[in-house]
């Protein structure tokens, strides 16, 4: 039995997430089906995390395993991408050495969220339109604090099955495309339920001139999700990125 690695990415919208549940279409079931069609036997795929409704990945990991050869790699690519229809897009898929994780083993992943300044038809299925500016100066100096705790329970989902709400976050900026999109980008070694939308939508109050700073830090520090502020709307946020030692 060998382990393989998937590369694909996503559009959230269609999908109910990506863990499978019941009554409902998830990506990790439509990839499962996907490939249990073209390889003739029932394959299970395991996710590097489990991104919630709506939301997209420009970059996911998941693991299969299969006894036997794969088919020519070009050629098995280009069936399961009709199978899987024009929102999952199947990138590569890579041989690891046994007993390699798609999820215990990434060593960080990176999300981004898209906020536009502009009303556009062409921007607002995969971004939050802001209407007004937001003082990035502000939301990069609250952002900066992230990167001083390792608690993160104010943002994280209530009631959630987590054995931990500590996360390492190894980079948070806004920064700004153009004059009209303004881009969160967070980097962590793991990340919880909701917690980017969570934090976004607070630094968003820091932008707005809701809450200062130092209200921001008292939010961290008072480990309350109720301090927290709204939790933003999934289609604008992205799995950008998750590394591996090695993969390259």
């Amino acid at each position: 039995m060998c382990r393989y690695f998937i590369r694909l990415g996503y559009r959230g919208a269609p999908f109910h997430g990506w863990q499978i549940q019941p009554n409902a279409v998830s990506v990790q079931e439509e990839v499962e089906k996907a490939f249990t069609t073209v390889l003739r036997v029932p394959v299970s795929v395991v996710g590097a995390g489990r991104t919630d409704t709506g939301v997209n990945a420009r970059t996911m990991y998941a693991h299969f395993d299969f006894d036997g050869d794969l088919p020519d790699k070009d050629r098995l690519l280009v069936s399961l991408n009709r199978l899987v229809g024009k929102d999952i897009a199947i990138h590569d898929i890579i041989s690891v050495p046994d007993g390699s994780h798609a999820r215990f083993d990434a060593t960080e992943r990176t999300y981004k969220y898209f906020v536009t300044f502009e009303k556009t038809p062409f921007f607002y299925p995969l971004s939050w339109y802001c209407p007004g500016r937001l003082d990035i100066g502000r939301m990069n100096e609250a952002a900066g604090l992230l990167m001083e705790t390792d608690d993160f329970t104010s943002f994280a989902k209530l009631h959630s099955d987590a054995k931990t709400n500590i996360c390492k976050v190894k980079h948070a900026k806004w920064t700004m495309e153009g004059d009209s999109v303004a881009v969160f980008t967070v980097t962590a070694d793991r990340f919880l339920r909701n917690m980017v939308r969570a934090l976004v939508g607070t630094l968003v109050d820091v932008g707005r001139g809701k809450l200062t700073v130092d209200q921001f830090k008292d939010i961290i520090e008072k480990k309350n999700r109720c301090s927290a502020g709204q939790s933003m709307p999934g289609e604008a946020l992205f799995l950008w990125d998750v590394k591996y030692d090695y993969i390259k």
